[in-house]
């Protein structure tokens, strides 16, 4: 079939929620049996979020390929249950190096460089590279940004082009948001949405559906305003109140009609009926009263929970496949060594590290980790978090406090953590460290082994430090396992302790690859030993209604 593409673009505030449409939409359509691919145009100048502070824009999402990615494609992988690649995140970066490196060849023979045609038509390039690159028949383009957004012009001219390159038929609008309530007369107010269709037309681009996000509920008049005034079909008006549970989005958009609506105007027909069985079964579940469990999560950038994005939902993809809700305690790991919030440590029935770079809170996150072993309290490190593992039980084993990692101290005796050597000499920080999808091989009868139940794994990398193998017999005669290698044994992927109830970490970064109805083994076990460890028998109080919080 001709390839469809659907758009997404944003109005009247940021973060309304265009990623986590475009992925429930792009679910409704694997549900109807076509094979769907996201992309997100991002307008900033990065070439990728890689070399970004977390506190600029969150979690970095790396892909099989190693690609290093907005945060909403791992909305669109989590959603829709799918494995996407580099061509799906462009941004102005990458496209402006693409075309001044064809400048600077010579290939435009002399002529002048100009946003039209040359940006715009590399934009479009890109767009058209989905569909080769992943075999989809459905494409859908998600705009970062609002519209009015002076860096985002270039993304929205292109997109006004693919209309009439790809033909009307193949090519559908849709315009993301937001209804603010006035609290003084209590009133949702449609003017914002109607200005922000305005400047969309004002482009060249007229949105076929409008998705009306709210806090409130919203009355039909309201849906037959906005489609009135905004020149769009009454049943194309979604209407979108916030939901505590993330994963119900899907479930909205189907009651909605939009799923039949899009078969319609582009002229589809379904090749199966939608099952919501098993999303629905999720959902009732995620509402249905569990027993609590208290996971601390002891990180640099906590004030920003949208930097451990994978990482939260992954714990609450693994609750929910065990029973339980799981209340995670924000911990700054820098506090800790001043000697605050040390009770949110020690009340939690676990502890989690997750990555990170550079030296701010590191020596916070190895007491929190010595606290955990120490007190046989179930841990789960990932990537630093491993490292920092590692570097905690050297201090132990080898008597010593000058163990570290040289990523912190170069001139450490005992580098228990150091450089890999083929990263020695770069020089460029952007897209160069281990990235990407990589075998490990389990070794038997350890926790790693019984977690997966299987021999090799692949999991997604995103580090330039390794475990320094000039340490592996000390460490090990010590009692550290190192359950996880890669195929030539040289690299440990997993490391765990061998007289602890539950204390592993992972090189990798094992949250990547988990997904609301298929947890990370990983995941499950980690919160499967804070189950055992009898915390809920000593807390039987500890009940509650559960929520998924919207991301």
């Amino acid at each position: 079939m001709t390839t469809k593409y659907i758009f997404f673009t944003g109005g009247v505030v940021s973060s309304v929620g265009k990623g986590v449409t475009a992925a429930a939409v792009g679910r409704l359509l694997k549900e109807r049996g076509f094979k769907v691919a996201v992309q997100k145009l991002d307008p900033y100048i990065n070439v990728d979020p890689g070399t970004m502070s977390p506190y600029q824009h969150g979690e970095v999402f790396v892909l099989d390929d190693g690609a290093e990615t907005d945060l909403d494609l791992g909305h669109y992988e989590r959603f829709i249950d799918i494995s996407l690649n580099r061509v799906c995140n462009v941004t102005t970066g990458q496209v402006y190096a693409e075309v001044i490196g064809k400048e600077r060849r010579g290939d435009y023979l002399g002529g002048t460089i100009q946003v039209i045609p040359h940006i715009t038509n590399e934009i479009k390039r890109r767009i058209g590279l989905v569909a080769k690159a992943t075999g989809a028949e459905i494409v859908l383009v998600e705009i970062g940004g609002t519209v009015g957004d002076i860096e985002s012009l270039p993304f929205l001219e292109a997109l006004r082009q693919m209309r009439s390159d790809v033909g009307r038929e193949n090519s559908l609008y849709i315009h993301v948001t937001w209804l603010p309530h006035i609290g003084a007369t209590d009133e949702l107010k449609t003017k914002p949405t109607q200005h922000s269709v305005r400047e969309l037309r004002s482009i060249g681009i007229s949105p076929d559906v409008i998705v009306a996000r709210s806090d409130q509920p919203i009355a039909d008049e309201l849906r037959e305003k906005i489609a009135l005034f905004c020149d769009v079909e009454r049943r194309a008006v979604v209407p979108m109140v916030t939901s505590p549970v993330l994963y119900e989005v899907p479930l909205v958009i189907e009651r909605s009609g939009l799923g039949e609506y899009l078969m319609d105007r582009l002229g589809l027909q379904a090749r199966r009926q939608p099952d919501w069985t098993a999303w629905e079964k999720l959902v009732a579940e995620v509402r249905r009263p569990k027993p609590v469990v208290n996971v601390a999560l002891v990180g640099k950038y906590v004030e920003l929970h949208d930097a451990y994005m994978s990482v939260r939902e992954a714990l609450k993809h693994a609750a929910l496949s065990l029973g339980l809700e799981v209340e995670i305690s924000w911990v700054h790991s820098a506090e800790l060594e001043k000697g605050r919030n040390w009770d949110l440590v020690q009340q939690a029935d676990g502890v989690l590290v997750p990555g990170g770079f550079g030296s701010r809170g590191i020596e916070g996150k190895i007491l929190a980790i010595h606290y955990a072993r120490e007190n046989k309290v179930p841990y789960l490190g990932l990537c630093l978090g491993m490292q920092l593992m590692v570097v905690d039980f050297a201090r132990f084993a080898l008597d010593t406090e000058d163990a570290n990692s040289t990523e912190f101290d170069r001139s450490t005796k005992n580098p228990v953590i150091d450089l890999m050597p083929d990263q020695r000499a770069i020089a460029d920080m952007g897209g160069t460290m281990r990235l990407g999808l990589y075998p490990c091989h389990l070794q038997p009868g350890t926790r790693a082994a019984a977690a997966y139940a299987e021999e090799v794994v692949q999991e997604r990398h995103r580090h330039r430090f390794e475990f320094n193998n000039a340490y592996r017999g000390s460490l090990g005669e010590a009692g550290m396992l190192f359950s996880g290698l890669s195929p030539d044994g040289r690299l440990v992927e997993i490391a765990e302790l061998r007289d602890h109830p539950f204390m592993v970490g992972t090189q990798f970064h094992p949250e990547f690859l988990s997904r609301p109805n298929r947890p990370h083994p990983l995941f499950v076990a980690f919160l499967d030993a804070v189950r055992q460890r009898g915390y809920l028998a000593q807390k039987p109080d500890k009940l509650q209604t559960a929520e998924i919080s919207v991301g």
